[in-house]
């Protein structure tokens, strides 16, 4: 999907949600797309001032025939709407109000009060060794003014799709480099009075302090506005103290709930099927493991995103919190200034939630508490550091010991990994025989009759950089390898197998039908989504 189906997914969203109010509100609904840029302005019957204040925009002059419009967000103060009934009925005028959406607010806003615009150029990532481009984009950087050297980095980071930014102190200059598709790019050196402008903007916004000794953890938000459409780009923001100052890392969650969809995850249709299957009974606990920046957040998301009916009641304990999902009641959890998962587990129990998702299972109390209530009624959702569905059993069992009510309580696993998805310029070509004989070894009795591969002849896809796409990836898709706990796998939790080690654990497993990590990995360089040297480089 481009950045132009994404923005138009976005904004389609958005009315939709936009107009699901309006009904709420027993409002006239208005979608405002096919005019809204070429439209005549309605001018001088509110002040700009007022529009800015209020979110209200003039669509039609009236007079004594014929009634003034007006549209109203869900952001407009009902007391302004009441003043301006007010104010017209006493003159005998009329008064109609249309509800729009937010994105449709920012384009009429523009162009009633366009700001004065200075257009940069784009950030271009560079590879390896360019240092033509870092030098250029450094220049850039240097010319934006320093009011905006903030905002302009993060909207160009949004802008690449980078998943976080780093600044780093070296010796002479600061370093930045983003990460896109998993992979960290340089991309300019700042001089240190850039560097002072940023970090002082950074603390402000975030809430961290330039003059700590020690790590620190903050968190912002920033709208981004563009090509008509708007989301809300949340950052969570790690600064520690170094040898030369603060190096920071911003990781960026480009918020957008029409994204937190299980059908946009790159998944097959039986692995969602599984999910949904698990999903649909009222109880039980689903764990997603893997380790940082493997996309357990965005799963969870997902998951939480298709249970998000009006029957359900769907409770979060997040540290801290990530997207913000209407409908559901989410709760941060500051564990580093003494919160604790298990104790917030315990008291929203009491709030009778048919849902509940535990950001992250630390401790053997969580994990205790999370069974418990995965077979008092309630679906429990969370994330578990683990390499493996097989080692996440393990890792469990450490910390909880043999626990029979922890087998009948867990129903899936899914470990997760991201990976670069090949762009659609990608080269055809034959493995040689070391490649040939790994791919027959990892896929050893998988089996192979429902995919369109023939093993005898085997075709891998490697990356075709271009104008277009410069490295040959084009995002980056998710590799899931879902352990659903069946009987056989059960005895390995309440203790009936003695040796309970993760290679076995794992072998039951693949008896039972499951694809490893590998295994997946390796049919998805089969279909063509992705290169063999990328599976071996994450999985």
């Amino acid at each position: 999907m481009d950045e132009g189906e994404v923005q138009a997914k976005r904004r389609q969203n958005e009315e939709d949600a936009t107009a699901r109010r309006a009904h709420i509100l027993g409002m006239i609904y208005l979608d405002t797309r096919e005019f809204e840029r070429d439209i005549p302005l309605t001018v001088g019957v509110i002040s700009k001032e007022q529009m800015h204040k209020d979110f209200i925009i003039p669509l039609q002059e009236g007079d004594e025939v014929r009634p003034y419009q007006f549209m109203v967000t869900s952001q407009t103060p009902s007391s302004a709407i009441d003043k301006i009934e007010t104010d017209y009925s006493s003159r005998g005028l009329r008064t109609e109000f249309y509800l729009i959406s937010n994105s449709a607010y920012q384009v009429f806003m523009l162009r009633h009060d366009p700001p004065m615009q200075v257009h940069y150029d784009d950030i271009e990532i560079a590879s390896e060794g360019d240092s033509e481009t870092i030098q250029q984009v450094s220049k850039t950087l240097d010319s934006v003014s320093t009011d905006k050297v903030f905002d302009y980095l993060l909207n160009q980071a949004d802008k690449l799709g980078s998943s976080d930014i780093h600044i780093e102190n070296m010796r002479d200059v600061i370093r930045i480099r983003m990460r896109v598709d998993g992979i960290l790019h340089p991309v300019a050196e700042i001089s240190r009075d850039k560097y002072r402008i940023f970090m002082g903007e950074l603390s402000s916004r975030a809430n961290v302090s330039t003059a700590s000794m020690k790590p620190q953890s903050g968190h912002m938000q920033m709208d981004i506005h563009r090509d008509g459409a708007s989301h809300v780009l949340n950052i969570r923001v790690e600064m520690v103290p170094t040898m030369y100052g603060h190096d920071a890392v911003l990781r960026l969650f480009n918020f957008d709930e029409s994204l937190l969809n299980l059908d946009l995850l790159g998944i097959t249709k039986e692995e969602r099927d599984a999910i949904e299957e698990i999903i649909s009974h009222p109880r039980g606990l689903v764990l997603m493991v893997g380790p940082t920046g493997s996309g357990k957040s965005t799963t969870l998301y997902s998951i939480l995103n298709a249970l998000n009916t009006t029957e359900r009641k769907i409770i979060t304990l997040e540290d801290p919190i990530e997207y913000g999902i209407p409908g559901i009641s989410q709760i941060p959890i500051a564990t580093n200034e003494g919160g604790s998962f298990a104790e917030a587990l315990r008291s929203v129990l009491r709030l009778d939630p048919d849902v509940v998702m535990v950001g992250e299972i630390r401790d053997g109390d969580t994990a205790r508490t999370a069974i418990q209530a995965s077979i008092t009624g309630h679906l429990v959702l969370s994330s578990f550091h683990a390499n493996s569905t097989s080692a996440a059993f393990s890792r469990m069992i450490d910390l909880i010991g043999v626990n029979p009510i922890f087998s009948s309580s867990i129903r899936l696993l899914i470990a997760q990994r991201l990976v670069r998805r090949l762009d659609d310029n990608k080269e055809a070509y034959h493995p040689d025989e070391s490649t040939v004989r790994y791919i027959r070894q990892v896929l050893e009795g998988v089996d192979l009759s429902k995919y369109d591969f023939d093993l005898n002849n085997i075709t891998l896809w490697r990356e075709k950089p271009s104008e277009e796409s410069p490295f040959g990836f084009n995002g980056r898709t998710a590799i899931m390898e879902q352990l659903i706990v069946s009987e056989p796998v059960q005895k390995f939790i309440r203790g009936d197998v003695r040796d309970i080690n993760t290679n076995e654990i794992e072998k039951t497993a693949r008896a039972e039908g499951m694809l490893t990590l590998e295994q997946k990995g390796v049919l998805a360089a089969l279909r063509g989504d992705t290169t063999i040297d990328e599976i071996g480089r994450v999985i």
